[in-house]
């Protein structure tokens, strides 16, 4: 450790993002670490929360990271590692001595120790198997048998649960009794005699209601089981549809066998969301701490496809090689048209996109979508024609080219938007992910469309 370690200077705060890490705590925090002093780094991190100190080791450099972690020792918090980038979750474990990481995944529910289980080697599973208690090793197994992205990966052992014939006086001796239950949760499940879920009650509920009242006339209006295979994105989107706190999860006797709650499942929602916005990208999930090489290997494969889609763009220019040597103008005014034909195609597959994924695109509306992206892309072209037909007799000095590059747009926008609605739709009915794949077959028609109406109509026009 250095022994030249000064006091640091403060810096000012930008108080426009509010929830951004302090720049003072954490200079303070990396003078600690500078000067191997374990109770002030404790003192400093003690009043930040888990997601803040993950947000933390991110920032900071892999030197840094392992001198702060090594430092601080057994005072590592548990619920740090569920908060880390997954891609950092593996260097940080490493780091972790046995008795420190058997200690700090007791902290974890039996959910967020499965969560770092599951993007882990084998032999890195192995490591934090070792580390559990005989009952939370089944737990673990148990849960790793489910299909990956499940219900069954997702929810949580600890359950909440009484006799669908109790009464609020004897659910609420029952909780004052138990020791062993979950940190947070928000209702209790109400069973048959065979443990099959038939009811929730709200905490707030059976604390606001009488000892003698009957448990099931105070349960609540929403109720949805979850299947124990149910695909983690279907969770997910019955949570934000119908507003669910929580949820049991059923196995295929309908018994109960775990719960989900709110937090797990808009993280889900969140890690949806986020992989669409990428994959429209071309890109795939990383992190700021993800080596070049393996970032690197991630986008070629795209920029491959992105690639070849733009030869195929240039064959077709080709092919009127002897117009563009004639008349320079369409050189000039050609990537206007292929852009704007881009950019509408971008907005009608981005909005496609996002009401496949929310489901509020459906057979029984997808022609109506279709009909309104394409008409809209007829409107915005006709107007934009206009435009560029006023322009394009203004630069050059000839209406043959205002008509052209006029007509060109109006027949790539409306291509445009035809393709921005259809190419997602038939994708997603072939079982491909529209996100993934859509960009580039979209940008492929935009481009071929474009270049083609507008060369095709100057050789007709102008030649």
């Amino acid at each position: 450790m250095s022994d030249t370690a000064s006091e640091p200077t403060e810096p000012a705060r930008d108080d426009e993002d509010v929830y951004a890490l302090d720049t003072n705590a954490v200079a303070q925090i990396m003078y600690a670490v500078d000067a191997g002093d374990q109770e002030l780094l404790k003192s400093e991190l003690e009043p930040l929360h888990a997601a803040d100190i993950a947000d933390l080791l991110e920032q900071i450099t892999a030197f840094d990271r392992r001198r702060l972690i090594l430092l601080l020792g057994e005072g590592f918090d548990g619920d740090i590692l569920s908060e880390l980038d997954e891609g950092l979750r593996e260097e940080v474990l490493e780091l972790l001595k046995p008795e420190v990481l058997a200690d700090t995944l007791r902290e974890l529910d039996s959910d967020d120790v499965v969560d770092l289980l599951e993007d882990l080697d084998d032999e890195q599973q192995e490591v934090i198997l070792d580390a559990l208690e005989d009952s939370d090793r089944v737990a673990a197994e148990n849960a790793l048998a489910y299909p990956e992205e499940s219900a069954g990966r997702m929810m949580q052992r600890e359950v909440v649960m009484a006799p669908e014939h109790w009464n609020v006086g004897e659910a609420i001796d029952f909780l004052r009794d138990q020791d062993d239950l979950p940190e947070q949760f928000y209702h209790i499940t109400l069973v048959d005699p065979r443990l099959r879920p038939v009811a929730n009650v709200t905490l707030g509920k059976l604390m606001g209601s009488r000892r003698e009242v009957l448990l099931q006339s105070i349960t609540e209006d929403t109720f949805h089981v979850i299947p124990v295979t149910q695909d983690e994105e279907d969770v997910a989107y019955a949570f934000n549809q119908y507003h669910l706190i929580s949820a049991p999860v059923v196995d295929e006797d309908e018994r109960l066998v775990g719960m989900i709650t709110i937090d797990d499942a808009m993280v889900v929602l969140d890690e949806e969301h986020e992989e669409d916005i990428l994959r429209l990208a071309g890109v795939s999930e990383g992190s700021l701490a993800d080596r070049v090489m393996d970032t690197t290997k991630r986008r070629f494969p795209w920029l491959a496809v992105n690639l070849a889609t733009a030869i195929l763009a240039s064959l077709v220019i080709a092919q009127f090689e002897a117009a563009l040597a004639q008349v320079v103008a369409l050189a000039v005014l050609m990537p206007i048209v292929a852009s704007m034909g881009g950019n509408a195609g971008t907005q009608s597959l981005t909005v496609a996109v996002r009401a496949i994924a929310t489901k509020d695109l459906t057979g029984r509306n997808v022609w109506r979508f279709i009909r309104r992206e394409v008409l809209v892309g007829l409107i915005n072209g006709v107007i934009f024609a206009v435009v560029m037909g006023v322009i394009g007799v203004l630069w050059f000095g000839g209406p043959e080219i205002g008509y052209v590059i006029a007509a060109a747009m109006v027949i790539n926008l409306v291509a445009a938007g035809l393709a921005g609605t259809a190419i997602p739709v038939l994708l997603e009915k072939a079982g491909i992910d529209p996100a993934l794949a859509s960009g580039a077959f979209v940008t492929t028609v935009t481009d071929v469309v474009g270049f083609f109406a507008f060369l095709g109509l100057a050789v007709v026009i102008m030649l």
